[in-house]
């Protein structure tokens, strides 16, 4: 083993082996692979080896379509067969729910490039003909589907990478790393120490025991699972004699089944809903090329449904049974990218899916080790969506919910028990008198509406208007005739101080910075001049400033702060929960305030985008005058220890104008008709600000800050794509995200996120659309369950598009 390396990568499983091959192929050829074992001696060995582009995030599905059309290639360039079967395979939907789910799916897929098919229960039972018809309500066929050999696939990406000047140094565990003041790393192994610039941690089963060697707990656990190889069956035997092909895949979501062929028999595996957690606080080094004892007892009521809906099964003899750990995050989505604060040191781990996600994890991450970027939208896999707020019990907890939820519907209101309550802030219980009922966001309740009663506070799931919809009309009214409460403390809040924090953020910013007592917002921008941030951006003193964001992204961005930030002169702050906030929000809040601060607050003394400290009652707070709702309104910061006295001196004075609370399905009305966009929505790595509508946060006059070249570029270039709002012809169902738009019996583009906006009685949907075929006169159709429906592109917000009232 040589002493030095560019990269190391630790873990020879199919995920660690792309890693390897898509950095060769990118040109950085000074690379190693170190695995404890053999190749695929983790989890890849045991795998069923089966591949599909379905993803509930579509920037995934795109990737896993990679994963799949990318076998050819390194079966050419290594020599090594794959044991490519490409069959297809049929996605089964037993009631219309999930039919609808598969209709938004087949629709997602349109502007994606991907060629699935919606097709009868009767036309499914032709293609994969064990099926019972009778048992479901349809389909949606998938030609890129189909399964292969784990064990050759990982040495097809091995062998490629090797012949690109990879090495792959076998039988050596890793037992410990340490980092220079340089940021590479010393890592010591079995066979001696070697000096990498940088590690890529592919560690799979013992991705945590390798996170924990640099001081990292990774949300990862490994969960038992289990699938079963039957006898030859004369059913399969007839289908391949009739059809000269091989039994295609199927996925029955009623069943929580998947099934494909395994020589003369089937392969049918499931996940449980009595699943269990394997090796739960640490992985044995010691456990090798091992399998589980099975438990059928486990898995037997999806048989029973199984045996209904495939009736040849229940006469067919099980060969063999497989029973091992595979990882998974608590969301089931990958891990991958760099880790906040540890430079160089970077993960690709929890990749249940690696047949079908391996590839593409691959190509991201060697893109962003490379030129700095993936190169594509991959939020829904970016290991930044979890923090240091994640738990080893709680990530137990919402993996096995994860995993038992593998084959069921998540509708757009529905929200997840598992691990809940986890963080809360002071008004939590304040809200639960008042009838709130919550969603999770990175692990914090915040109050989503508010019912009339507790009876009544809880979400009927749908895909469909729900019983909701009444109650989000009234705190949308509330707030656009007299005035709203709404808690914010899931925003971002980011505290810049020091003699060089001015110089440090006018590099960080595209937007002139803002005087004193003053705010701006302003997007932040990569070295492509690309989105990766939207903010509010406040100065409270000449070398102290404020920074408010969404609280979705807080790990993201402050990976991307610290990795900017100077050697000295600036202090950086995330304040988490440390501050949080009510924000009071519609024509009557400015009365409502003045009831309980002595200073003026005018509108000439604190006009629009104004900022200070005031005494709000007793007290001491932040305040800025702005708010998400495009209506007259402020944001209210205080410690924690302040927050119920806070609510209740607003909830008291504002009794006699109204008050009434709203939680974040209103807050989303009322940003819909205002045209305002939302990070991980409208404003995501993919786009540009010109793209976005951000443009006039832009100044263009200023001499140098990041991505000022790429974004100017962009800009002579002109738009790929442009950010419209539309108003959708809906009946009782509105855009989620992801519809395609058409126009001309093409697709032309895809929604970001939508709803209904109450104060406008309109269906609204935010969206992008390819400059070509950009015409607010042209009439467009928006694809809604299945069905597309007329959409007209609005000229300018629905609600006060001269932005009177927020400035009033």
């Amino acid at each position: 083993m040589k002493s030095h390396t560019r990269v190391l990568v630790i873990g020879g499983g199919v995920v660690g082996c792309s890693v390897l091959y898509h950095l060769a192929k990118a040109g950085w050829t000074d690379i190693t692979l170190i695995e404890r074992a053999e190749l695929t001696a983790g989890s890849t060995w045991h795998a069923a080896g089966g591949f599909h582009t379905l993803n509930g995030d579509p920037n995934v599905a795109k990737l896993q379509q990679y994963t799949v059309e990318l076998y050819r290639e390194i079966e050419a360039l290594s020599g090594q067969s794959c044991g490519l079967h490409l069959t297809g395979g049929v996605m089964l939907a037993g009631t219309k729910e999930r039919m609808d789910w598969l209709k938004m799916a087949h629709a997602k897929g349109r502007y994606l490039g991907m060629h699935t098919e919606i097709i009868s229960a009767a036309e499914a039972k032709k293609l994969m003909p064990l099926i019972d018809e009778k048992q479901f309500a349809g389909a949606m066929y998938d030609p890129l589907e189909g399964h292969l050999d784990p064990y050759g696939t990982t040495h097809a990406y091995a062998k490629s990478a090797k012949l690109k000047g990879a090495d792959i140094v076998l039988r050596n565990r890793v037992v410990d790393m340490s980092q220079r003041e340089d940021g590479t790393w010393d890592v010591a192994t079995e066979q001696g120490n070697i000096h990498a610039e940088h590690v890529v941690n592919c560690g799979g089963l013992w991705a945590r025991e390798c996170g924990r060697m640099v001081g990292l707990e990774l949300p990862v656990l490994a969960m038992e699972h289990m699938y079963f190889l039957t006898e030859d069956m004369p059913e399969v035997a007839e289908i391949n004699a009739s059809t000269g092909k091989e039994v295609i895949t199927a996925l029955d979501f009623e069943g929580e089944i998947y099934m494909r062929q395994e020589r003369g028999g089937m392969l049918l595996g499931t996940y449980e809903q009595a699943c269990k957690p394997w090796s739960e606080r640490e992985t044995p080094w010691d456990f090798g090329q091992n399998l589980l004892e099975p438990d059928l007892d486990r898995i037997a009521p999806s048989l029973e449904v199984g045996f209904r809906h495939f009736p040849a099964f229940e006469n067919a003899g099980i060969r063999r049974v497989i029973n091992g750990p595979f990882t998974f995050a608590p969301d089931g989505n990958p891990l991958v990218g760099p880790i906040r604060g540890l430079r160089n040191y970077w993960v690709a781990c929890g990749v249940m899916a690696g047949f079908s996600q391996g590839g593409g994890v691959g190509l991201a991450l060697s893109n962003w080790m490379v030129h700095g970027d993936p190169g594509f939208d991959v939020w829904g896999m970016d290991v930044a969506r979890y923090g240091d707020w994640t738990t080893l019990t709680h990530t137990n907890a919402k993996v096995r919910e994860n995993y038992a939820r593998r084959f069921r519907i998540r509708f757009p209101n529905e929200e997840l028990p598992a691990a809940r309550p986890f963080r809360t802030t002071p008004v939590y219980d304040r809200l639960i008198d008042h009838n709130a009922v919550f969603g999770d966001m990175c692990g914090l309740e915040h109050a989503l509406w508010f019912a009339p009663s507790k009876a009544e506070a809880k979400d009927d799931f749908s895909f469909s208007r729900s019983n909701d919809f009444p109650h989000i009309a009234a705190e949308s009214a509330a707030v656009r005739e007299g005035v709203g409460l709404l808690e914010i403390s899931n925003f971002a809040k980011y505290e810049i101080s020091g003699k060089g924090a001015d110089a440090w953020l006018d590099k960080l910013l595209p937007n002139r910075l803002p005087a004193r007592g003053r705010m701006v917002l302003t997007p932040m921008l990569n070295e492509n001049g690309m989105l990766i941030g939207d903010f509010t951006l406040a100065r409270e003193a000449d070398d102290r400033f404020w920074v408010f964001g969404s609280g979705l992204a807080e790990q993201y961005h402050m990976r991307w702060f610290q990795a900017h930030l100077p050697d000295s002169g600036v202090t950086l702050r995330a304040h988490g929960l440390d501050l949080v906030g009510l924000q009071i929000a519609g024509p009557k809040s400015r009365e409502l305030i003045t009831r309980l601060v002595h200073e003026d607050l005018s509108k000439e003394a604190f006009p629009f985008m104004a900022f200070g400290r005031f005494n709000v009652g007793i007290i001491p707070a932040i305040v800025g005058r702005v708010t998400y709702t495009g209506d007259l309104g402020y944001e209210l910061w205080v410690k924690p220890e302040h927050q119920r006295a806070l609510f209740d001196f607003l909830m008291k004075e504002g009794a006699d104008l109204g008050l009434k609370l709203f939680g974040g399905r209103a807050l989303n009305s009322l940003r819909l008709e205002k045209s305002f966009g939302s990070w991980s929505r409208e404003y995501r790595p993919i786009y540009t600000p010109w793209e976005a509508g951000l443009e006039r946060f832009v100044s263009t006059q200023k001499p140098d800050f990041i991505g000022r070249d790429a974004m100017l570029k962009a800009r002579d270039a002109g738009p790929v794509r442009k950010l419209a709002t539309f108003v959708v012809d809906a009946l009782d169902a509105d855009v989620i995200g992801d519809e395609p738009i058409w126009r001309d019996g093409k697709v032309v583009g895809w929604v970001t996120s939508g709803g209904y906006a109450h104060h406008s009685k309109a269906s609204v949907a935010l969206g992008y659309v390819e400059a070509a075929a950009f015409d607010a006169g042209a009439p467009y159709e928006i694809e809604i369950i299945g069905e597309r429906r007329g959409a007209k592109m609005a000229a300018e917000p629905l609600f006060d598009p001269k932005g009177l009232r927020m400035r009033g």
